[in-house]
């Protein structure tokens, strides 16, 4: 089982959309977060200790990533997705585009 992470700003509609999309993938378990310290649930140490496959929808995001919790990061997997923030929760066209660019990088 590899544990993944999707990570945006809010934890309001990108990363939560990942979050449901790949709960049923099979071999992963999934979970989200923001990375604003007013997230819906806001990114901890733990939870990237937890995680082995991190997912980021901006550059952006990579970087305060980095930048706040770069010491936990030294073996983790951190994918940037180049998703911008303009997508309704569950909206289709994300949906679509998550499915597009999540699996490949997901075990087989």
């Amino acid at each position: 089982m590899t544990n993944v992470l999707f990570l945006c700003s809010q934890n309001k509609l990108r990363s939560p959309t990942a979050e449901q999309v790949f709960a049923e993938y099979p071999g992963i378990a999934c979970s989200s977060a923001g990375l604003n310290h007013d997230a819906e649930n806001p990114l901890t140490a733990e939870l990237l200790e937890w995680a082995e496959l991190i997912f980021v929808m901006e550059k952006a995001q990579r970087s305060k990533l980095q930048a706040r919790f770069g010491e936990h990061l030294h073996d983790k997997r951190v994918v940037c997705l180049n998703i911008p923030d303009n997508y309704r929760f569950m909206e289709p066209a994300l949906v679509a585009l998550l499915e597009k660019k999540v699996a490949p990088h997901l075990p087989a």
